[in-house]
């Protein structure tokens, strides 16, 4: 049974429909990717999913609980980090998390525990008595992820947790969100293409209350529509290399750009969709003794594959 159950989910603010029967699943130990453009109904969804809010019609699920008729059994299978990570900044690491494990209802006699498990996941130890106010950024971040833990929820639901750090600060928050998709189901919203391309093992996209893709970043690329791209760098005559290149089976386009290093050029091969010519290519350009220095195929990135099925057809 999943996770996450979606079915035919439907929600309208007045005249507005913000979810249009949208369906998806998700399962145990999956770090999901939940994408979409600003008003897609991203975090339509994920109040319904918390039970912030009803939906209009259709059932939402978490572990095999109705986010409407058991929502009390529903907010405790999930820890909800949102986008502005609300702590108290007068208070210490401690004080926040024995605060927080309060208000989740943990038992007394867990307490303790739980906070040094939740430390301990999110590398906080060295932290524990620190002021909140004192910390950097990403260090209030592992605070926040922290504060989710404690009543151990089955399901993260991380809203942009990486907004606002530095280089080295998305990277400790990235580990330690896989880290956490090893117990937990994770999803996560975020704007951050790559960043969620790094982190999470399946996609789903929305925009306009509809889910419009939905996969792994390599099933995604298999059936967006576009041409693969391959570059190269051959040593020899300009007008020989370009003969060759056009020559192989698929190659649809040939364009030279500027000399990379004396007596080569560098290349663009635009092909048939799917099709990867490297080694027909090599073959090619070898077998009249030409001298092929470097060779790459290019892949669609998320941000093209984004751009694409939020503004033409769905690829489910």
């Amino acid at each position: 049974m999943s996770t996450i159950r979606v079915r035919s989910l439907r929600k309208s603010y007045g005249a507005t429909e913000a979810l249009k029967g949208i369906s998806f699943d998700i399962d145990k130990g999956e770090i999901i990717g939940f994408l979409g453009p600003n008003g897609a109904g991203k975090t339509t969804t994920m109040k319904i999913l918390t039970c912030f809010m009803a939906a209009n019609s259709g059932e939402a699920k978490v572990s095999g609980h109705n986010c409407t008729d058991e929502s009390q059994i529903v907010r405790q299978k999930i820890g909800y980090l949102p986008e502005n990570n609300p702590l108290y900044t007068d208070m210490t690491v401690f004080e926040y998390l024995k605060y927080m494990a309060e208000l989740h209802d943990v038992p007394k006699a867990d307490i303790l525990d739980r906070i040094k498990e939740a430390v301990v996941d999110c590398s906080l130890s060295d932290r524990l008595h620190s002021s909140i106010g004192a910390l950097s950024k990403g260090y209030r971040q592992r605070v926040g992820l922290a504060a989710t833990l404690l009543h151990d929820p089955e399901i993260l639901i991380l809203d942009e947790p990486t907004v606002g750090l530095d280089p080295n600060q998305i990277v400790e928050i990235r580990n330690l969100i896989k880290k956490l998709g090893k117990k937990k189901t994770v999803i996560l919203c975020s704007h951050n293409l790559a960043e969620v391309e790094l982190t999470c093992n399946r996609i789903i996209i929305i925009n306009k209350g509809k889910i419009v893709a939905t996969g792994t970043p390599g099933e995604l690329r298999g059936t967006v529509e576009g041409h693969a791209n391959i570059k190269l760098t051959v040593r020899g005559d300009k007008s020989e290399v370009i003969s060759v290149l056009r020559g192989v089976n698929g190659v649809r386009e040939v364009i030279s750009h500027s000399v990379r290093e004396k007596g080569a050029f560098g290349y663009e091969l635009v092909t048939i969709k799917n099709r990867d010519l490297r080694e027909q290519i090599v073959k090619a350009i070898v077998g009249q003794e030409l001298t092929l220095l470097e060779i790459h195929r290019e892949t669609v990135s998320l941000e093209e594959i984004f751009n694409q099925v939020t503004k033409s057809k769905t690829l489910i």
